[in-house]
């Protein structure tokens, strides 16, 4: 179905119920993932539980500081979890590459597209890449989300036709879970529903996000072009199965829009690396959302917040203060400034450098 994959594997699928990680259910998935890369699709393992591995080795004084916590837990349980997964998928006769990274590697196209060069260099030498976030050098400012933003920005940066988020429950429901009648929304299509009423918004034990954060980078990345499926990885064979037949699977799909460049891709997940914001008029926000290719002209915009010079990214707000998109602007603010009442200026923005979000987000 898919040739190339991005897996993201949530704490809460890895981690034992007394701390420490879950080996049995970390082979399972291993023999799977190692299937399908004898099958020859190409995949990215982006795998939560350094944390999580930490605390089954550690015991760490309550009174130190949850961001020293987290540095020292994530150190020590990384180097187990890398161990583990080399181990087991050397039984398979496959090679691994550990990635780590930090959000700092995506501010600039350049990083990009360095780090698209390491995985590409990977995937061609027929090395499977373990994807982490490094929580021993990154702070609050610079952090992902969680590995749900990290694993969707992978998917993006490398052209892959899916992601799969495995979490420990089935996938996005239309209730309360534990009540009776509440099912599985099998089908997203973006901007289509107000998913919040939904979605709890609390967080695990072992990870940072909750549902509300896997459904924002779900939408966010199906935008994209990317096909999205949140499903349970404690459910046996789920892999295989989303892989084979995923309309069988309970779990659901946000299905993606056509697909975007690549300018585009690295665009939707910079909104930290923004320098300024534009606010622009309902007339603008109605052109932005029509099915016709759209540049913000100076004409919709009614403020400016910030500066910024040529090339820098810009945050495109509405006037009730929602985010509706990243653009690369074409010229500086003074320029902006001086041509505001020219109706025939040139775009702030050209299409070809926005990235516009679901309107539901």
């Amino acid at each position: 179905m898919y040739d190339t994959i991005t897996i993201k594997i949530g704490s809460n699928v890895l981690a034992s119920d007394g701390g420490g990680l879950n080996e049995k259910r970390v082979s399972e998935l291993v023999d799977e993932i190692a299937n399908l890369h004898k099958e020859g699709k190409k995949i990215i393992l982006v795998s939560s539980g350094a944390v999580a591995s930490g605390r089954g080795i550690l015991q760490v004084d309550s009174k130190m500081d949850q961001v020293s916590q987290r540095q020292l837990l994530s150190s020590v349980g990384q180097v187990k979890l890398i161990n583990l997964y080399a181990s087991l998928f050397e039984k398979h006769k496959i090679n691994v590459g550990q990635v780590l990274v930090t959000k700092e590697d995506f501010r600039t196209r350049g990083h990009y597209l360095n780090m698209k060069n390491c995985l590409s260099a990977l995937w061609d030498n027929n090395v499977l890449p373990i994807v982490n976030e490094n929580d021993a050098v990154s702070v609050t400012a610079l952090m992902f989300t969680d590995n749900d933003e990290l694993s969707g920005m992978m998917a993006a940066m490398m052209d892959c036709e899916a992601l799969y988020i495995l979490s420990n429950i089935d996938g996005i429901f239309n209730g309360n879970p534990t009540k009776e009648g509440v099912e599985v929304i099998r089908q997203i299509q973006a901007g289509k529903t107000d998913l919040a009423k939904y979605i709890s918004t609390s967080k695990s034990n072992f990870g940072r996000g909750g549902m509300l954060t896997k459904c924002r980078i779900a939408r966010k990345t199906a935008a994209s072009g990317i096909q999205v499926h949140i499903a349970n990885g404690l459910k046996p064979n789920i892999l295989t199965e989303l892989t084979k037949n995923s309309s069988e699977v309970v779990h659901t799909h946000f299905i993606g829009d056509q697909p975007s460049p690549a300018i585009k891709k690295w665009m939707a997940y910079s909104e930290g690396f923004t320098k300024a914001e534009i606010v622009i008029n309902k007339g603008a926000i109605k052109a932005l959302y029509s099915s016709k290719a759209t540049s913000v002209l100076l004409a919709g915009v009614t403020a400016i917040n910030g500066q910024f010079k040529k090339g820098d990214l810009l945050k495109i707000m509405g006037e009730d203060g929602h985010l509706l998109g990243i653009g690369k602007a074409k010229y500086d603010r003074e320029n902006a400034e001086k041509h505001m009442n020219d109706p025939k200026y040139k775009p702030l923005i050209h299409y070809d450098y926005l990235f516009v979000f679901p309107e539901i987000m």
